[in-house]
Formats: C-alpha cells, sequence, structure tokens
C-alpha cells in the first residue's frame, strides 16, 4: 500500500500538506474530506517507497498488536463504534505492516462486515485465537471484555516468548562469536604463518600441519563452501513451507535429550492456556478443541492431536481424549480431569499452564547454566590449539637457528 502526499485547505484559508498511506488517491481523497478539508490535489509521495519496501516485509510485532488491542478495547469501552475505534487507532499506528492491514479492515467493516470477519483473512498474521475471541464477542455482546482477556493471553505468551529468547541470547553470541574467531585465524593469520614456515623449512608439528592443511583448504575452496552454505539456507527456507517436512524436523526435536521435554512442556502451556481462554469467551469445547490444537508450536505435536475433536464429539470426556494422544504427561491429565468434574475446567487450564510455564523457564535457566561454561571450555580449548599450533614451530626454529 502506498504513501500519497495530499495538498489541503482547511476552512480558514489555511493550505497543509499531509502524507498519507492509502490503497489509492481516491480514498485519500475522501479520507480528507470526511475530515472536513478541501484538497487541492493528490500525488505518490515517492520519497517514502524506500521506508515502504524495507518494512513491508516485517510481521506486526507482538507489543505493536497488543497495545493496539488495548486501545481498541478502551474505545469500545467508552462507548466508540468499532469503526470509529479502528480509524481513530489507524491513524496513529507506526508499524506500516500493521497500518495497512487496519486501514483494509476499516474498508471491510465499512462494506457491512463484522470485525471478526474482517480480520479473518489475517488468520496467518495473527492467530485462530484471536479471531475466534472476536467471534466469541461478538455473539455474546462483551468485545470489549472478550479482547481484555485476549490481551492478558497475549501478553502472558509474549512475556514466555520474550524470557526464552533473552535466556538463550548470550550463549548464542558466545557461539557465534567463536566461529568469528575461527574463521578469521583460519583464513587470514594461520596462511601468513604458514608462509613464514616454510621460508624457514622448520619441521612442523602434526597439529600445526594439519591446521595449516585445513586453512588452505578453506581458502582454495572459499567460493564453493560460500555457495553451499547459500544451498543449504535456500535449501532450509523451502523446506520451512513444506509441511511433512515441519513435521518430520519437529518429530526429530523431540527426540533430542533435553529438548524433548521442554518442547512437548511448551506445547502442553499453549494448548491449555488457549483453550482456558477460548472457553471463558463463550465458545463450545468442541470448537475450541481444534483452535488450541493448532496454537501448538510443533508440527508434530498438533498432527497427534488431530483425533482429539472427534473422540470429544463420539462422547469421550477431554480427559480421555487427551489421554490418547500421549501428548500431555500424567500431571497435566489429573489437572485437567480434576477441572472437569469440578466444573471449573478453564481455571483448571489456567493452572495447567502457569505451572509448566514455570518449569520451561527453571529449564531454560537450567540449559544456560549448562551452555555458557560448555560454550566458554569450548572457545579455550579452540583458542589454546590454535596457540600451540602457531608457536610449537617457533620453538622448532629457534633451536634450529641455534
Amino acid at each position: 500500500m502506498p504513501y500519497y502526499i495530499c495538498h489541503l485547505a482547511g476552512d480558514d484559508g489555511r493550505l497543509l500538506s499531509r502524507s498519507m498511506l492509502a490503497t489509492s488517491p481516491d480514498e485519500c481523497r475522501k479520507l480528507c474530506e470526511s475530515e472536513g478539508f478541501c484538497v487541492l490535489s493528490v500525488a505518490r509521495d515517492w520519497k517514502k517507497v524506500q521506508v515502504q519496501i524495507r518494512l513491508f516485509g516485517k510481521k506486526v510485532r507482538d507489543k505493536d498488536f497488543i497495545l493496539f488491542n488495548q486501545e481498541l478495547m478502551a474505545l469500545i469501552k467508552s462507548g466508540y463504534p468499532i469503526l470509529k475505534s479502528i480509524e481513530t487507532i489507524a491513524v496513529r499506528v507506526k508499524n506500516i505492516h500493521l497500518k495497512e492491514i487496519l486501514l483494509k479492515v476499516e474498508s471491510d467493516i465499512r462494506s457491512g462486515k463484522s470485525l471478526s470477519e474482517a480480520f479473518l483473512p489475517y488468520e496467518g498474521t495473527f492467530s485462530k485465537v484471536y479471531t475466534a475471541s472476536l467471534m466469541a464477542g461478538e455473539k455474546s455482546a462483551n468485545l470489549a471484555g472478550t479482547i481484555g482477556r485476549y490481551v492478558q493471553y497475549a501478553r502472558i505468551v509474549s512475556q514466555t516468548k520474550s524470557k526464552i529468547r533473552s535466556a538463550l541470547t548470550y550463549p548464542t553470541l558466545l557461539l557465534v562469536f567463536s566461529f568469528i574467531l575461527v574463521g578469521v585465524l583460519v583464513n587470514f593469520i594461520l596462511p601468513r604463518f604458514a608462509t613464514f614456515y616454510q621460508d624457514y623449512q622448520a619441521e612442523m608439528p602434526a597439529i600445526t600441519t594439519a591446521l595449516i592443511s585445513f586453512a588452505m583448504a578453506v581458502r582454495r575452496n572459499m567460493l564453493l563452501i560460500l555457495l553451499l552454505l547459500a544451498g543449504l539456507f535456500l535449501t532450509f527456507l523451502r523446506l520451512r513451507k513444506n509441511e511433512e517436512a515441519r513435521v518430520a524436523f519437529d518429530k526429530f526435536k523431540l527426540r533430542i535429550p533435553f529438548g524433548r521435554t521442554l518442547w512437548r512442556e511448551s506445547g502442553v502451556s499453549l494448548f491449555s492456556r488457549t483453550l482456558g481462554l477460548l472457553l471463558e469467551a463463550g465458545i463450545s469445547l468442541l470448537s475450541a478443541i481444534g483452535i488450541a490444537c493448532q496454537a501448538m508450536p510443533n508440527k508434530f505435536l498438533v498432527r497427534s492431536m488431530k483425533d482429539v475433536p472427534d473422540s470429544i464429539e463420539n462422547g469421550q470426556s477431554l480427559t480421555e481424549s487427551l489421554a490418547h494422544t500421549a501428548v500431555f504427561p500424567g500431571l497435566a491429565l489429573d489437572m485437567v480431569r480434576i477441572g472437569e468434574t469440578s466444573a471449573n475446567l478453564q481455571g483448571m487450564l489456567a493452572e495447567v499452564a502457569d505451572f509448566y510455564d514455570e518449569r520451561i523457564r527453571a529449564r531454560i535457566d537450567t540449559l544456560v547454566s549448562l551452555i555458557e561454561p560448555m560454550v566458554i571450555i569450548f572457545m579455550g580449548l579452540i583458542v589454546a590449539g590454535m596457540l600451540l599450533a602457531v608457536y610449537l614451530p617457533i620453538f622448532n626454529i629457534i633451536r634450529v637457528a641455534r
């Protein structure tokens, strides 16, 4: 969606210019005229083309979407119509991708669609949980309350993701810098020492010979290595779009000793929190269970849960249906069973999600505490090996010189 420069005249005779994001010049003209301006001219704003190209590829950040929903909830509570609320928020939104979506949603609402129907085409950008929550709010005539519950849900999920990312940032940086260090030594330092040693015709230890041979091979085949890495990266991007490949990769992740429990419990937590939100919003269990299954981050777990809606439709309880999947731990099944028998399933699902979120954070902290010293030791061994390979031949040269 492009930007347009609108030259306007106000009721008091003032002349002003405004840059607007719109689908067409006619839409710009209508929006400005609806605000009481006289439109003198509308032209494409070419100065913002580069910014637009750079930002359109980005997804809507969680904090931007949460802020939008908080503002929408506040405006609806204060009595604003939905269309007027979307218009008011869209003017102030800074995220270009979100602004484009809101303008399209605004156009759909103006043409007669409900809020949930207008957001339906963007389930890939947001989630089915959001559109289902909007639909439930519209049916129950409590849209503001439903959006408020979704905001709490989205904030907790976003905070959990943020804590996991921040915990893994330091070990990742250590690994990246260690590989950069090895790359610099192999490509720039060792080849110069190889020439130096050859001039002196010194006898080189096996570690030096092996390391220099490796460095020279890397330099000779650098173009081939870069092409191979690019090919692997492109193959990875293609496989990410393939459903079967993603399922196979997620199944492999569940075989990793430490990660198996981590991914499984994160799936249980997100499923429980999503199902609890949808049930609290007034959606039936049979309708909500399919959406909650799709909310799980691991595609193999999603496929393992595909028979749960059919089992519930055939008369089984939620606990029995989940037990057949072999995804839920025994403790989670017991808590769900208690929620069903006590008629407090929503509350117990929230307890399940909170419990496993705490376990995930504890496991991540443990993982980080183990990874950090291992990475430091790895870097130390690499540096020590490099130093030995470089300096041992120098000692031989000094001995020969004497």
